[in-house]
């Protein structure tokens, strides 16, 4: 199964940045990008790729666990910015720290659990907006995003987010995202 852990925001925050990508969509050579569908936007925390079905009972009591430990925290889509001319992203605000903190958790509980994680990095947290297939100018559309300030909302929870890639063929097809398990951040509650 192909998994990761995420921070899932509120579907009034979803709205606010959706009529800002509207906005962005009426840019120059906006037809030419990858716009990452709505029902998809997420603060992936960790990216587990695929998980063997005996490890899945493991990660989730330890991903359990890092909720636990985590307090609730604000924070709000905020800005934006792009990596290396190929992916369009939002960015936020608030407790920052807390995110990467819950993130550093949910990588620790998946390492735990024995699932590969890889060369360890700091924390960037992002939403992906959309993608270019070769390297695209996105100065203009994070000169836009610039001015974007949501309202702020609490993450409560903790995601495990399973990842069903296109089989179809089509093109455009995105990918679809399905929440498997979620739990509450609890610490100081």
């Amino acid at each position: 199964m192909r998994l990761f852990a995420a921070v899932l925001p509120p579907e009034d925050a979803v709205r606010e940045l959706a009529a800002m990508v509207d906005e962005l969509h009426r840019l120059p050579g906006a037809d030419g990008l990858r716009w990452t569908g709505r029902p998809g936007w997420h603060f992936t925390l960790a990216f587990y790729g695929e998980v063997d079905e005996e490890t899945i009972p493991d990660l989730s009591d330890r991903l359990a666990r890092a909720a636990h430990r985590t307090a609730p925290f604000p924070l709000a889509l905020h800005g934006g910015g792009h990596f290396g001319g190929r992916a369009l992203w939002a960015g936020v605000s608030g407790d920052v720290r807390a995110m990467r903190l819950l993130a550093d958790r949910a990588e620790a509980a998946a390492r735990k659990a024995g699932v590969p994680m890889g060369e360890h990095r700091r924390y960037r947290p992002h939403l992906t907006v959309a993608r270019s297939r070769t390297t695209a100018d996105f100065e203009t559309y994070v000169t836009t995003l610039f001015a974007f300030a949501g309202r702020e909302w609490t993450v409560a929870d903790l995601c495990l987010v399973r990842s069903n890639l296109p089989k179809s063929g089509v093109p455009g097809e995105q990918p679809r995202y399905e929440t498997v398990a979620r739990w509450p951040l609890e610490a100081g509650a």
